[in-house]
């Protein structure tokens, strides 16, 4: 992720999710905490899955996942009062698991990168291989570049 210069270009993710920042994303030296930002994470992954591939179509069951892998590089300090956008996009598609790559940034800098790998699970018998409509939602969102 960190050695991936093109992950720190807005432009190389289709969406984003602007979030306020609050007084209690602080740590004791001012800085946004690891804490806070493992939640702007966690609240794009899941508005943009629940808004965006995920959403069934006309007749088709809704897909489950269960997230198996996060990684979060921290590349520079964040601060409060600004708000952090949360770019994203599909950086992988495997057979049954995907991975949604985001980058937050605040005053145009990068200050994270985070790799959720989602596993698509049938939940009567556990991980699944991507439905062929699911993946082709998957494949409009992905990572550019």
């Amino acid at each position: 992720m960190r050695g991936d210069r093109g992950r720190l270009d807005p432009a190389a993710y289709p969406a984003s999710l602007t979030l306020e920042t609050r007084f209690a994303d602080m740590d004791v030296n001012g800085h946004l905490n690891n804490v806070a930002f493992a939640r702007f994470f966690e609240e794009t992954r899941v508005r943009f899955l629940r808004a965006g591939p995920a959403v069934p179509a006309t007749g088709e069951r809704r897909s489950s996942f269960v997230v198996a892998n996060v990684s979060i590089d921290y590349l520079a300090e964040g601060s409060y009062p600004a708000p952090v956008t949360v770019t994203h996009a599909i950086a992988r598609i495997g057979n049954s698991s995907f991975t949604v790559a985001m980058a937050a940034f605040q005053d145009g800098i990068c200050i994270a990168l985070c790799d959720s790998v989602l596993v698509h699970r049938d939940p009567a018998t556990g991980p699944a291989p991507i439905p062929p409509a699911l993946r082709e939602r998957l494949e409009a969102h992905r990572l550019n570049g």
